[in-house]
């Protein structure tokens, strides 16, 4: 029996969608995600888990999930293909589509020299485009990828994401438009602080008419301090930090920095819901869940929609 995603039928009905993030613990701590998830209740529309994100061991995905999911809340799985090859993740899916978790993300995931286990066997049996393919196949075909029926296939609302601001920018567009191809419902973009660059992108997309087939989500991040905005800017592969913004960060007293840093996370999602082909928004605190209300009230994103 097919349960609709949350965040599926949000964007059905013509609602600017609003998800979030919440990274489990290091540890078998499920409070942990409780309260994380309990800050996010009400001002979500569904709750990304990540999976070993960059590359260091935590709580699974699925684990996290199910439990935000038992609180009754919407949980988006996310899995990459790093760890695991595709008997294991078709088996994942199954398993949390069995427990009512309907939508996912579909990644790739950061090399394991990032992490904390840079000696680890990478498996990347398919790559995230293979991925999409594979998910799509289980639901609209009920077949696994060998081949066979399944029965009571995953009715997965299917998501995947998409860097508009790493090199080189030419292949960004039609690297989005081989994930829509594969069959990705919906796209979670990585934070755009360089909004020029980001309108740049969405031209291109709306040029081959891609926003007619696929919601954008863009995602936004706040920064906490001038120190996050230069490591941000200067250490982190595929973020684009204009100058002007670290400055604009560091124009203001330390103890003012944060507030800055959500003004600027406010105004970029004012300025974004005007773009054309822009269908929501991402908004990953990191570690800093308490905020995001806030962020979705003075953006005007709140209330939700009761779906």
């Amino acid at each position: 029996m097919k349960t609709e995603s949350v965040l599926e039928k949000v964007l059905a009905a013509g609602h600017l969608a609003v998800t979030s993030e919440c990274g489990p613990p290091r540890g078998a701590v499920p409070e942990k995600i409780r309260e994380k998830a309990d800050i996010l209740r009400g001002y979500v529309d569904a709750i990304n888990v990540t999976d070993n994100q960059t590359a260091v061991v935590r709580m699974s995905s699925f684990a996290a999930c199910l439990i935000i999911k038992q609180m009754g809340l919407e949980p988006i799985l996310q899995m990459v293909t790093r760890d695991r090859n595709r008997l294991a993740m078709q088996s994942d899916i199954i398993g949390a589509y069995s427990h009512g978790i309907n939508t996912m993300l579909c990644l790739s995931g950061d090399h394991p020299c990032f992490g904390d286990h840079p000696m680890a066997a990478n498996v990347y049996d398919l790559d995230s485009i293979q991925f999409i393919q594979m998910v799509r196949k289980m639901r609209d075909e009920g077949k696994f990828q060998g081949g066979d029926d399944i029965l009571n296939p995953p009715k997965m609302f299917i998501g995947a994401a998409a860097n508009p601001f790493a090199d080189p920018f030419e292949l960004r567009v039609p690297r989005l438009a081989k994930k829509v191809k594969a069959g990705a419902d919906f796209i979670q973009t990585q934070c755009v602080y360089n909004v020029e660059k980001f309108e740049k992108w969405m031209e291109g997309v709306r040029e081959r008419g891609l926003h007619e087939k696929i919601s954008i989500l863009a995602g936004v991040t706040p920064m906490k301090s001038v120190g996050m905005a230069r490591y941000m800017k200067n250490k982190v592969p595929g973020m684009d930090v204009p100058d002007e913004l670290v400055k604009r960060i560091s124009g203001v007293p330390k103890d003012k920095q944060a507030e800055e840093g959500i003004k600027i996370c406010v105004e970029t999602i004012e300025h974004l819901r005007e773009v054309d082909g822009v269908r929501g928004f991402h908004i990953m605190a990191i570690e800093w869940e308490q905020k995001v209300p806030e962020i979705v009230e003075r953006a005007g994103l709140y209330p939700r929609p009761k779906i």
